[in-house]
């Protein structure tokens, strides 16, 4: 009797699977004419297994759900404080001052402030949420455009990306995702079931400098891509690489990078991502220190072509030139 119960408890969660799928986002951001053509509604789901020192999203890192304070906006008025009862936030010679580790409930405490200084670093949706959310703007996707999952990496709620492109291919719409492609062999055969377009980023070649800079080697990064450009997708496919002064834009690594990518498959497309300085402003709000002290500036045009003349040296055909 107890193992039929099991059993009958166990199809009804299967049946259910879909519609209890919860996944953490930090950011919709619709209208977007980057990450795939047209114009596009990208979605940024939270937690990622890597740590680059240079993230350009560092709110997306952690898959726990955080309080962020926008100090410019505070007026100090104090309400917050007479609402936390485990005393979480508390006012100190004019200073608000916030123990985010501590259990507290925070939605009332945002609820209270005036200023709107207080907020969390994400939402919880259902697919069926995020479907409803995104397809209101399905008539602006019909020339090119459509969604891209991003993150953090969006695979790391990897049932939660599957079903929601799934639901995605279902009404019609085109998909792309931003993958570092840090994930098991057998996520990533899934999820290209459902993609039309897939940007793998590879940062760097060199497996002991992707450690100390990543937190890991990139041999399962390396599996994934020969895997992907193994396959048939694998005209769907743009190898990225994120200019990073003093670490990855340097052309023995992108030399590396081409050779490696061209080897698996000659008509792959490799896109050089110039640096974006204004990742470092996010720093402060998640508590996190920047990889850099003082901001370096964006390559130039000339710069840049000579990093992408590194990478047809060596039989990169296809660049990707965004303009």
């Amino acid at each position: 009797m107890k193992l039929l119960l099991e059993q009958v408890m166990e199809i009804y969660d299967t049946m259910n699977t879909h519609e209890k799928l919860r996944g953490k986002v930090f950011d919709v951001r619709r209208f977007s004419t980057h990450d795939g053509g047209g114009i596009r509604t990208t979605i940024f789901l939270k937690g990622c297994p890597l740590r680059c020192v240079w993230c350009q999203n560092p709110e997306g890192l952690s898959l726990k759900s955080q309080l962020i304070y926008l100090e410019n906006q505070c007026i100090h008025c104090g309400r917050c404080t007479t609402v936390c009862k485990n005393h979480a936030i508390t006012l100190q010679e004019g200073k608000l001052c916030i123990d985010k580790g501590a259990a507290d409930d925070w939605e009332e405490a945002i609820d209270s402030c005036p200023a709107a200084c207080l907020t969390m670093d994400s939402k919880s949706y259902t697919v069926e949420e995020l479907v409803k959310l995104t397809v209101r703007d399905a008539a602006f996707f019909r020339h090119g455009g459509g969604i891209t999952l991003s993150g953090g990496e969006p695979l790391f709620q990897k049932d939660f990306a599957i079903a929601l492109l799934k639901a995605f291919k279902e009404e019609g719409i085109h998909t792309a995702i931003e993958t570092s492609c840090y994930v098991e062999q057998n996520v990533v055969k899934d999820a290209l079931l459902y993609l039309d377009l897939i940007y793998v980023d590879f940062k760097v070649f060199d497996k002991n400098k992707h450690k100390e800079w990543i937190g890991f080697t990139n041999d399962k990064i390396k599996e994934n891509i020969r895997f992907i450009l193994e396959s048939n997708k694998k005209d769907q496919v743009i190898i990225r690489t994120p200019l990073i002064p003093t670490m990855t834009a340097d052309k023995e690594n992108i030399s590396a990078i081409g050779k490696f990518i061209t080897s698996i498959y000659p008509e792959v497309k490799y896109e050089l991502l110039n640096y974006n300085p204004l990742a470092k402003a996010k720093y402060n709000l998640v508590e996190r220190e920047y990889c850099f002290a003082e901001n370096p500036r964006m390559y130039t045009e000339d710069e840049m072509n000579e990093f992408r003349q590194a990478a047809r040296n060596v039989g990169v055909k296809h660049l990707i030139i965004e303009v």
